[in-house]
């Protein structure tokens, strides 16, 4: 089994925000591959879908914890369906320290400052597994990050979004070949 979790935080008004990249991405590969999310219900810790691709589950996974809560949800998983962490779970979330649209794959590493990624990795209890960061660009210093972070897109950037989704499913999708 492959996971692939997408990283943002639940209810509307974080929808659209710069941090929610990892669940539009997450909803684009389901969408792009036909799977159905399970909708969301309060007493489900996250919003799945799974499927079967030549032989090999898939499943998607969007914490519906905060995002800085992300790790038990993972580790749980992780641990019930007993997969190989360096090789079958995939994170997909923002970067706000690499310029906007940049897309970057690493196998292990630090959390760069990221909270929701320091989570996990001290429930895993390893920084070995397979990331997918898209970056979200801080060129505005005058803004706190926790600001910027939950902030919208910009208008230029929501018109080049649909595009560079696309580049980071094509991404999810060689990860899984």
């Amino acid at each position: 089994m492959k996971i692939i979790v997408g990283l943002g935080n639940p209810g509307k008004e974080y929808e659209n925000t710069r941090h929610n990249i990892g669940f539009k991405i997450a909803d684009a590969f389901s969408n792009k591959h036909e799977f159905q999310m399970n909708p969301f219900a309060p007493t489900h810790k996250s919003a799945t879908a799974e499927k079967d691709n030549n032989g090999e589950k898939i499943m998607i996974v969007k914490p519906m914890t905060f995002m800085n809560l992300s790790g038990p949800e993972i580790a749980a998983r992780a641990n019930f369906y007993k997969i190989n962490i360096g090789q079958d779970l995939l994170i997909v979330y923002d970067d706000k320290d690499m310029a906007f649209g940049k897309l970057r794959e690493r196998l292990e590493g630090s959390s760069g400052g990221h909270n929701g990624i320091k989570s996990i990795i001290e429930h895993l209890g390893t920084d070995q597994f397979h990331r997918l960061k898209f970056g979200i660009g801080h060129e505005d210093q005058s803004l706190p990050t926790d600001a910027f972070v939950l902030q919208d897109f910009s208008k230029e950037e929501q018109q080049q979004l649909p595009e560079l989704i696309e580049q980071a499913v094509r991404k999810i999708e060689d990860w899984l070949k």
